[in-house]
Formats: C-alpha cells, structure tokens, sequence
C-alpha cells in the first residue's frame, strides 16, 4: 500500500472511529452500542499503526510515541467498555478521561510534526496542539466544572475530523521529508 493510499485508509479510519463511538455512547449498554464501542477501539489502534509507518521516516521517535499513545487509548477505552458492560458506568467514566488525557497529551508531538510536515499548512499542526490540549484540560476539568469536557473537547474533536477529510482527500503526502533540516525535526 503506498503512502498515498495508507493515509487515504487512516483518514476513513479517523472519520470512521468517530461514528463508532458516538453510535456505540448512544446505544450504550445494548449489544449493539458495546460492539461498536469495541470495534472503535479495534480502529483507534489501527490508526496508530499505519500513522507509525507514515510518520517514522520524518520523525522516528515522534512515531513511536504516537504509536503508543493511540495502542494506549485503544486499550484503555476496550477496558472502559467491558466496564460499561458490567454495569459499572462510574468506572468507565474513569478509564475514559485516562483515555482522554493519554490522547491529549501523546497527541501534542505528533501535531507538532504536522506542523513540520511538507503537504500539511503549519495552521493545521497548532490547531491540532489546541485542540488536544483543551481535550485533556476539559476531561480533568468536567468533575469542577460540568459541561467543561464537552465544551473543551470541540476544537480537537473538529481537528480530528479534519484530518479524516485532509487525509482521506490527499493521503499522506508521498515526500515525508520535513521542511526544516533534519536536526531540528522532531525526532
């Protein structure tokens, strides 16, 4: 599979696993709604996967560290489900803010990269860095200030959405040289 096409297949991935767990959270304790909250799991692992192979060229380490973020997050809201399936929604809750900072926070140096990415508007990258900061403060914050997490988390939520579209129109640009020299990239 070429980068192009590879980038193409996560941004269907980014858009996809969005509708599963917003489908998933509306059916909630249905067989139905935990199948579609695991499959989402099954995608956001699998979005870390191919954006590894896509961005280890540019900036290894960065890659590893998305990588895992995403296997992370995955795992973690997989255990927030199989939560919810017991009837322990307070736990689930837990494990999804987990879920949420890890993603929020793992995701800082892969937006960071974007933003040093040839093909990707610099804009892109700092709205990504925004969006996933605000997505981590708004989760730590909902306890003290309700409706803070769903408020917080719009611009990152809009982020990753645009992303699925950028990717899913362009895919990952086939020259993953950076535009600043190898010394300074993220690494």
């Amino acid at each position: 599979m070429s980068h192009r096409q590879a980038g193409r297949f996560a941004g269907a991935l980014f858009l996809g696993v969005f509708l599963l767990y917003g489908m998933g959270s509306a059916l909630e304790l249905q067989p139905a709604g935990i199948t579609l909250m695991l499959l989402n799991s099954a995608g956001v692992a699998a979005i870390g996967v191919i954006l590894f192979r896509l961005l280890r060229p540019a900036a290894p380490r960065t890659a590893l560290l998305y990588v895992l973020t995403r296997l992370t997050e995955a795992v973690l809201l997989a255990v927030g489900v199989v939560f919810l399936a017991g009837g322990n929604t307070s736990a689930n809750n837990a494990v999804y803010v987990v879920a949420m900072v890890v993603l929020g926070v793992g995701s800082l140096p892969f937006c960071l990269a974007l933003t040093r990415q040839n093909g990707t508007p610099r804009w892109f990258g700092v709205w990504g860095m925004a969006g996933y900061a605000l997505l981590a403060l708004g989760v730590v914050l909902e306890p003290a200030v309700p409706g803070a997490g769903v408020a917080l988390a719009v611009p990152g939520g809009l982020f990753e959405v645009a992303l699925g579209v950028l990717l899913l129109v362009r895919g990952w640009p086939a020259d993953t040289s950076t535009s600043t020299p190898p010394a300074a990239a993220v690494r």
